[in-house]
């Protein structure tokens, strides 16, 4: 289902909660918005639809990849840019780094384990952020 982009600050400000498994429609529902929006937007979090649970959806480039419960590992090589979003109006300037490894849940509830370098990390690092209650 397409939901509407959520731009409350204050609730985009709060943490979010681990996801279980009876929250996998909110994956689905990140997919289907996410395609709705593709021509302005590369990833998502489940807060921007209006569910403060841990779930974020990352383009790859060819596929995109919706992931459950997202831990970051690692990461190196910082560098600084600037970046938009949905929620928010205009770009701001962020850390992000240029290589990543993440642990996540994916929507068959298996655990993966994905490094990711250049424009997908920094897309997904975006999103991790959401579910921290952190706006660029």
């Amino acid at each position: 289902m397409v939901r509407p982009i959520v731009k409350d600050i204050f609730f985009l400000s709060q943490k979010s909660e681990p996801a279980a498994k009876a929250d996998l429609q909110i994956g689905k529902d990140l997919q289907d918005t996410l395609e709705a929006n593709r021509e302005g937007c590369v990833g998502m979090a489940a807060n921007m639809i209006g569910f403060k649970k841990n779930v974020i959806i990352v383009n790859m480039g060819f596929v995109d990849v919706v992931m459950f419960n997202p831990v970051l590992l690692h990461k190196d090589t910082p560098y600084e840019t600037e970046e938009g979003c949905l929620s928010l109006e205009g770009v701001r300037k962020t850390t992000r780094y240029e290589n990543i490894e993440v642990e996540y849940l994916d929507m068959n509830w298996k655990k993966q384990r994905r490094r990711l370098s250049g424009w997908p990390a920094q897309i997904c690092q975006h999103e991790l952020d959401h579910l921290e209650g952190i706006l660029i």
